[in-house]
């Protein structure tokens, strides 16, 4: 796979809303020259999903931020990655997470969260034992602490770092190394009253303030309990979501760049986190793609 550059979007519309819809903006989405589109896997069938996304399009990566591991057996996996690529050509890059202890103990047994990086591992080694294996190169993970950006850089292509700073994409490369990828994700506003900004900035926030793989990392940067009271202070939110106009934004993401990533995605946020906000990424396209 070609090392991932430029921007890319990342939206849970493409992967859960309307499939013909889908199809109609990824082939907008590519023609406006974003690189890559992010989906997520936070349950349902995942499979035919990229496959709509890579059939409406011919250049651009499809990416999993993130393929849940807990949801899919390595065989599964590797199998679907393989006949995705050997018909669309290698353009699915799999995001591949841990997600949260919560989650996973809700459609578990509870308890079945345990040992992390392990699990992690465990699974690499069967992406690499399938019978075809999930190329190297074809695959990163949403690391956020140390010992799973050190399994990134050694077992992986590198980090699909979600919810984070410039500040924590400097330590994603770090962790990564200079040969490792960092695709930084980046939640955006279109909006330049600070009160409606912030307003949609904390709906998106709200779910993800009691996750301790989010809430950790972000005071391992300074954020304290305070800070993640209450919806999230002004503080922490303007940190992690970038509100304003287009120059904002392009700003925000040119510090991914400056601090080390080699791709971002933006996630466009709206009032309606199911919808496809094509008015916004037509309007930020010039600013980003060029």
């Amino acid at each position: 796979m070609t090392r991932l550059s430029g921007t890319g979007i990342w939206s849970g519309a493409l992967r859960y809303g309307d499939k013909a819809e889908a199809a109609e903006r990824a082939a907008e989405l590519e023609r406006l020259g974003y690189t890559a589109l992010w989906v997520p896997d936070v349950g349902g069938e995942l499979f035919s999903s990229l496959a709509n996304l890579l059939a409406a399009t011919s250049t651009a990566t499809i990416g999993t931020g993130i393929l849940n591991i807990w949801m899919h057996s390595p065989d599964e996996t590797a199998a679907q990655h393989a006949a995705l690529t050997t018909e669309h050509g290698p353009r699915f890059l799999c995001g591949l997470g841990i997600s949260h202890r919560p989650l996973i103990d809700a459609v578990n047994e509870p308890g079945a969260y345990a040992k992390p990086l392990a699990k992690m591992t465990e699974y690499l080694d069967g992406l690499d034992a399938a019978e075809v294996p999930l190329p190297r190169d074809s695959r990163v993970l949403a690391a956020l602490g140390p010992k799973m950006l050190e399994l990134a850089r050694t077992r992986t292509a590198g980090t699909h770092p979600y919810l984070v700073t410039p500040e924590l994409t400097a330590k994603a490369r770090e962790g990564v190394g200079a040969d490792g990828l960092v695709a930084s994700e980046q939640g955006v506003v279109l909006e330049t009253d600070p009160g409606k900004a912030r307003a949609t900035a904390r709906l998106h926030l709200g779910g993800y303030l009691a996750l301790p793989n989010y809430s950790n990392n972000w005071k391992r940067q300074g954020f304290t309990d305070d800070d993640l009271a209450d919806g999230g202070s002004d503080r922490l939110v303007d940190a992690l979501v970038v509100w304003g106009d287009e120059a904002a934004i392009a700003e925000r993401v040119q510090a991914h760049r400056d601090a080390g990533a080699d791709h971002v995605c933006i996630q466009v946020l709206t009032d309606d986190p199911m919808g496809f906000p094509a008015e916004q990424w037509r309007a930020l396209a010039p600013a980003l793609t060029a």
